[in-house]
């Protein structure tokens, strides 16, 4: 299919009360994972990559985006559900540029090192030029705690009032919100505030978002479609498959035995494959738990 429109797709999943979900890639075989979930479950799904992690500071240089929007749009060209393609998290102006002019038809600017006045003035420069390239845009009002930072993360649960008047400024097509939520939790589920959802709800009628999606209660996810969330961030858990397969595999492998069968042949002692279908398994899960299984139009 050709590149499924990232609005349309959320405007879909609010009014059908279920929740589409952004399963976020690193590599080819996360990416392969993640559309062949999609495909077996006749889900619409946001696939990409995190901006913010493609240019931290630690990389000897950041990543070529080239490589990624080419790897995120070849899936979208042959996967046989809606494919979306968005850049994840990045307060990069240039970055977000880049990307749209790429191929890229969804972004989410990062909030977390900027004050809020420089915040929505970024967010308006980005909706100016994304909405001219018919390019979705994703904010966020509230930060969400780091479960495994080691601390002085900043945290703030969402203003419903704040996050109307943000809306409305700024003419965003999808806000991400604080509610309890949580980033990189690796163990353990976050406590929700549902109440709060649902007043935000009230206050901005577009599609919500919550990030940190691995921590959020699945007995919730059903409740939160109902109260406006169409969209649910998942990366942790997916890296957390991904490394726990890689780590079972490899105890197979001890030189001077050939290495080719363990990376790269595709058989039953390839690594990759064995991380590949851990994280597809995975997002299965999450395709059947937040209700967008059997939602694929096409």
């Amino acid at each position: 299919m050709a590149l499924t429109s990232m609005k349309d797709m959320l405007v879909r999943a609010r009014r059908g009360h279920y929740a589409v979900c952004y399963c976020e890639a690193w590599n080819l075989e996360s990416l392969e994972a993640v559309v062949e979930a999609a495909e077996e479950t006749r889900s619409p799904v946001i696939v990409g990559f995190g901006g913010g992690f493609l240019s931290r500071p630690e990389r000897p240089h950041p990543e070529p985006l080239e490589y990624y929007a080419g790897l995120g749009l070849a899936a979208a060209h042959v996967a046989s559900v809606p494919v979306a393609l968005l850049l994840n998290e990045t307060d990069s102006f240039g970055q977000i540029k880049k990307a749209i002019e790429l191929g890229f038809n969804g972004v989410m600017v990062e909030n977390e090192r900027l004050r809020a006045g420089e915040y929505q003035e970024l967010v308006r420069e980005v909706v100016s030029w994304a909405h001219h390239h018919a390019v979705a845009v994703e904010a966020q009002i509230g930060h969400l705690p780091e479960h495994a930072s080691a601390g002085g993360h900043h945290v703030s649960l969402t203003d419903p009032q704040a996050a109307r008047a943000f809306a409305q400024s700024t003419g965003v097509d999808a806000l991400a919100v604080s509610i309890g939520n949580v980033h990189v939790m690796t163990r353990g589920g976050a406590a929700i505030d549902l109440k709060l959802l649902a007043d935000i709800n009230r206050q901005v009628r577009l599609p919500l978002v919550v990030h940190g999606g691995t921590g959020f209660p699945r007995s919730k996810a059903r409740q939160a479609a109902r109260c406006g969330v169409a969209k649910f961030n998942f990366g942790t858990g997916l890296k957390q498959a991904y490394l726990r397969a890689l780590q079972v595999s490899l105890r197979k492998y001890r030189e001077p035995m050939n290495p080719h069968p363990f990376v790269g042949m595709g058989g039953g002692n390839d690594i990759l494959v064995a991380a590949r279908e851990a994280v597809k398994r995975e997002v299965v899960k999450l395709l059947r738990a937040f209700g967008s299984a059997g939602k694929a139009r096409g």
